[in-house]
């Protein structure tokens, strides 16, 4: 049986060479790492928390929008990641694509006023690999992240020293894809498969759910995801916990950071009035105020991706060669 209503036919679009696209972005954007010289106190206690997790071996957990890789701050992650301080990364679906773009054209982000005005907006025939990969990788039992990070590293691509999907899948970290269909550029082409990307983000949901059964004693930190990283781990919070319950164990003494623009107070610790617009941001109120009720500590700092990453990445070298947190 099938649908009595009409669907779009994509073999009629036209899916043009990105070499035809003109990029905002290229590799050039990427820089550092360079020290800071002010670091905002939060991000010395959340140093020192990555460092504890690690030491006892739970996890540490890193969710990121798309504005982290256009800003620039692969190099910064990659040295976190090298060092064993990010367990596993969790991103939507526009982070794949600007990572694999960057990986293989060395460019990325097109100018949506200028494509939308004929049509070709996100149909351009390099990217539209990703669902090949995606699918292929479905076939072998892989989750969404693993698959692009397996084929960039293994493929060599021209860029593949700045791909975190690469040095995650080198280094044996999971990062973990949370797609909503319809959201992202690759999901126009002819060539996209709904069954095998929604598996492929499904098995990464399960993986991430599973990292955070190590939560206990763990860091969990967002920058710039409003709504896909509160959300997931939402949910696979309340999953693990439910394990946990029946085991006779607790996940409550973890930390969480949200880094974003958003004009918080200095406290947050309780929600905003349902009546505030600022009630609607659900990192306040899921990451920093009711997951953690029963005995986490909560950060939040306000900036560009391109300032608190930074002070994260120095905060973390300062105790390193200080041996305590300035």
């Amino acid at each position: 049986m099938s649908s009595k209503y009409k669907l779009f036919d994509r073999s009629r679009l036209i899916v043009r060479p990105i070499s035809d696209r003109n990029s905002l972005l290229d590799v050039a954007i990427i820089e550092g790492p360079e020290p800071r010289v002010e670091v905002h106190r939060s991000f010395q206690h959340v140093a020192s928390g990555l460092r504890s997790a690690k030491a006892n071996g739970a996890c540490r957990v890193l969710m990121i929008g798309a504005h982290v890789l256009r800003s620039g701050m692969q190099k910064y992650l990659i040295e976190l990641m090298e060092e064993g301080l990010i367990s596993c990364i969790a991103v939507n679906g526009a982070c794949a694509i600007h990572d694999f773009e960057l990986a293989l054209h060395g460019k990325t982000t097109e100018c949506v006023a200028t494509y939308i005005s004929n049509g070709q907006f996100g149909l351009w025939q390099e990217t539209g690999l990703l669902n090949d990969i995606v699918a292929d990788g479905v076939r072998h039992g892989l989750g969404f992240g693993e698959a692009v990070g397996r084929y960039i590293s293994e493929n060599n691509l021209p860029n593949t020293g700045v791909s975190l999907f690469a040095k995650a899948y080198e280094l044996g970290i999971p990062a973990t894809v949370h797609v909503g269909i319809g959201y992202d550029i690759i999901h126009e082409h002819p060539n996209f498969d709904g069954a095998a990307v929604g598996a492929a983000s499904y098995t990464d949901f399960l993986i991430f759910a599973s990292m955070l059964e190590s939560l206990e004693g763990g860091v969990v930190m967002n920058f710039g995801s409003a709504i896909m990283a509160p959300e997931i781990y939402l949910k696979a919070l309340s999953m693990v916990r439910n394990v946990a319950v029946q085991e006779g164990r607790k996940i409550s003494d973890f930390t969480t950071l949200v880094c974003d623009l958003h004009d918080l107070p200095e406290k947050v610790d309780a929600e905003a009035p349902k009546t505030s617009a600022q009630y609607y941001f659900r990192p306040w109120k899921t990451m920093l105020v009711r997951t953690v009720a029963d005995g986490g500590r909560s950060y939040y700092v306000r900036g560009f991706h391109a300032d608190t990453i930074p002070q994260l990445w120095t905060a973390v070298r300062r105790l390193a060669s200080n041996g305590q947190a300035e």
